[in-house]
């Protein structure tokens, strides 16, 4: 299933898109504010990743005038079976298409399919300083619900990360 607008494609990733989504995944890593990974995201690493994705775990790619500007992707929140609706969502924008309502395309994207992947609720989990992620959160409906604080390390320092729900069925 692909989402089109005026520039924007949204779309499955492919084999092929690899090498593309470890560039955008390592510029996050570098800005500090995306994730506690640390790269480098080689294109093969990035290709044994999405093979390994179950079905309820997809991979989605947005383009402008064919140039990958972002990817997502949805994953199972746990393993325990009680959360087994619950799935967790990434998104990374490319430096080059950011302010160009990539995010929000790829979120959109996200949210409509979850169901179809029998997610029934997301949550994200995102890093304090990194504004941009919680705005975009915010504008399509999701609560911020806590903090974990010193929830992991970048560079050595203990970071927090902020967690935040959309219930898919319930009015919001």
């Amino acid at each position: 299933m692909s989402v089109t607008g005026p520039e924007l494609r949204i779309r499955p990733a492919e084999p092929a898109d690899a090498a593309a989504i470890g560039a955008i995944y390592d510029e996050g890593i570098e800005d500090g504010i995306a994730t506690f990974a640390t790269g480098p995201h080689p294109e093969g690493e990035r290709r044994e990743w999405l093979s390994a994705r179950p079905a309820n775990a997809p991979v989605y790619c947005a383009e402008i005038s064919g140039r990958i500007a972002g990817w997502s992707a949805l994953a199972p929140f746990s393993h325990r079976p009680w959360y087994a609706g619950v799935g967790e969502y990434t998104v990374y924008v490319a430096r080059h298409a950011r302010g160009a309502g990539v995010g929000s395309g790829l979120l959109e994207h996200l949210i409509s399919t979850a169901p179809g992947h029998g997610y029934w609720k997301l949550v994200g989990m995102i890093l304090p300083q990194n504004g941009a992620g919680l705005a975009l959160a915010g504008r399509h409906g999701f609560t911020v619900v806590g903090t974990h604080r010193g929830h992991g390390r970048i560079d050595g320092a203990w970071r927090d990360v902020t967690l935040v729900e959309r219930h898919l069925h319930l009015p919001d």
